[in-house]
């Protein structure tokens, strides 16, 4: 691609590399948007994950050594956004980069992106290892942090495509107080009444909270009918999706009118109520909770 022909932006970006000690290897339109990037050479030393993102996993750090090794090719690009004097941020790319590093190798290469908003679609561009719902809901609230700190009246409904849930928001927090916490048994609830909010990120953030703090209190009285029921033999793994699901106050619906609120309030009612003595093994297992928790 000529490059006299770029736009201003995409000099400058490429004068920029050449300053921080990297190599522009290629200027391409890429072939949806036909969007101009850079495919580029840069120091490992200045390529940084952004800082929301989940923590490592040691185990996958060390498959992809091994397999750059074995093969003995560096083939999967990361992407990357400039954010400052030799500082480089990768949203889907750390993995690799750990596992290049750990190669022992100094330079990476990875597409660059001219334009900063790409570091806030880490969901939707993660292709290293699948997100777990514990990894994903923390990345979404770090996210959550700096998006707000960027613009805090902006309104948490415009980041909907980055924050790809609304429950996850919720769920981030209580995992950050909580980093034993089951979420898995209240995620199919929580998809169904927990929505975006039309209000700007600062006080969505506080009723965040305070939706946190009602789904723990859940989980409170939930874990004390689990213990009842493995106090009595049941000790099916599944028993606490198990009272989940028998006590969800949607049932098996797939839409609601009941706010978060009203549908916490109803499952705390139906928990509270839930005669733990009448409960058997037997039923249990007939209630199929492996395909309604997956």
């Amino acid at each position: 691609m000529k490059t006299k022909n770029l736009p201003q932006e995409i000099k400058e970006l490429i004068k920029s590399v050449k300053e921080d000690g990297g190599e522009v290897l290629a200027v391409y339109e890429e072939p949806y948007g036909s969007n101009i990037q850079l495919f580029v050479k840069l120091p490992l030393q200045m390529v940084e994950p952004t800082p929301y993102q989940r923590d490592l996993s040691n185990p996958h750090v060390e498959r992809l050594k091994l397999v750059i090794e074995t093969i003995g090719r560096f083939l999967d690009p990361i992407i990357l956004v400039r954010v400052g004097e030799k500082k480089y941020w990768t949203p889907n790319g750390n993995h690799r980069r750990e596992a290049l590093a750990r190669c022992g190798k100094e330079w990476i290469t990875g597409i660059l992106i001219p334009d900063l908003s790409v570091a806030y679609q880490i969901l939707a561009l993660n292709t290293e290892k699948a997100h777990n719902l514990k990894e994903k809901s923390l990345e979404v609230i770090r996210m959550y942090r700096s998006l707000m700190e960027t613009d805090e009246n902006k309104k948490e409904i415009e980041y909907s495509f980055q924050l790809e849930e609304a429950c996850l928001i919720t769920l981030g927090i209580t995992y950050e107080k909580e980093p034993k916490f089951a979420g898995g048994a209240y995620h199919s609830l929580l998809k169904r009444i927990d929505d975006f909010l039309d209000i700007p990120m600062k006080e969505a953030y506080v009723e965040r909270e305070k939706r946190s703090q009602i789904l723990q209190e859940v989980d409170e009285i939930v874990r004390d009918i689990v213990i009842k029921l493995k106090e009595r033999g049941i000790t099916h793994p599944f028993v606490k999706n198990f009272v989940v699901s028998k006590c969800n106050p949607l049932g098996r619906k797939r839409k609601t009118e009941l706010g978060y609120e009203e549908a916490m309030q109803k499952f705390k009612e139906n928990l509270t109520s839930m005669d733990v003595s009448s409960i058997t093994a037997t039923e249990l297992m007939r209630e199929g909770i492996e395909e309604e928790f997956d």
